[in-house]
């Protein structure tokens, strides 16, 4: 599919990597940097989403979404890892769980930009396990961040995602965008309990935080090609959170 994702904004925080790791799937190991795993909540706004060669889906091309996410590999992908991905319509929830095996869910959200002041907020009604879960955050935008800070291209050097099928097969989807522009940028106000509904402690120290005008994005179908190869593995144990 074809999109532009706006206004992106990067909160990350520090993490045990047993904490993680006890969330993924079997084939699945979680990526960590300075000793530690990296779990980020990031609000966008989708774009022009579409397929190649059609342009824009009609009614449903234009929407914000809050993600929950990791970093991970598997095989000889290296890839994001979803928790939870809210957005507020029924229709792209739907596709992008049964294509992509991704845990979309369905509730009120809103994401915007006016000067330097970027806003969002969701609050999660479907599905029913951790219904209710939000976030709320309001960030100011900086000055352009450092494109050779090693931290920074950790968290933002991915080009592909990594899901399971509902029978518990791993698959991989190259996504395809220019490199980030990135600037940096600081919370005014944050009031979150998605990554807790995800089965992760608390976040409790101060988020790495940046932000981005967006960038043109272009993700492939998914395949087996290049994960490993599970069957019957244990299946994550947020299975009843994070929108699973």
């Amino acid at each position: 599919m074809t999109q532009f994702w706006a206004d992106v904004v990067f909160l990350h925080w520090r993490y045990d990597p047993g904490e993680v790791q006890r969330l993924l799937p079997a084939g699945v190991t979680v990526d960590t940097y300075d000793g530690s795993a990296w779990v980020a909540l990031v609000p966008f706004r989708m774009e022009r989403l579409g397929l190649p060669g059609l342009g824009p889906l009609p009614w449903v091309n234009t929407f914000p979404e809050v993600n929950v996410r990791t970093y991970v590999h598997s095989g000889d992908r290296r890839g994001v890892w979803f928790f939870s991905l809210d957005i507020d319509l029924r229709l792209p929830t739907m596709v992008a769980r049964t294509v992509y095996g991704l845990p979309y869910c369905y509730g009120t959200a809103h994401h915007e930009r006016v000067g330097p002041i970027v806003t969002t907020g969701v609050r999660r009604r479907w599905p029913r396990g951790h219904r209710g879960a939000g976030a709320e955050v309001v960030v100011a935008t900086g000055d352009p961040v450092d494109p050779t800070d090693e931290l920074v291209h950790f968290l933002t050097d991915r080009w592909g995602l990594i899901a399971t099928t509902r029978r518990g097969s791993l698959r991989y989807a190259a996504v395809d965008h220019p490199t980030w522009p990135l600037y940096s940028a600081r919370v005014l106000h944050l009031d979150e309990t998605l990554v807790e509904a995800a089965g992760l402690s608390r976040p409790m120290a101060e988020p790495h935080v940046m932000w981005s005008p967006g960038v043109d994005v272009r993700v492939a179908l998914p395949t087996r090609r290049g994960v490993a190869h599970q069957l019957n593995g244990p299946r994550p144990r947020v299975s009843s959170a994070g929108c699973r």
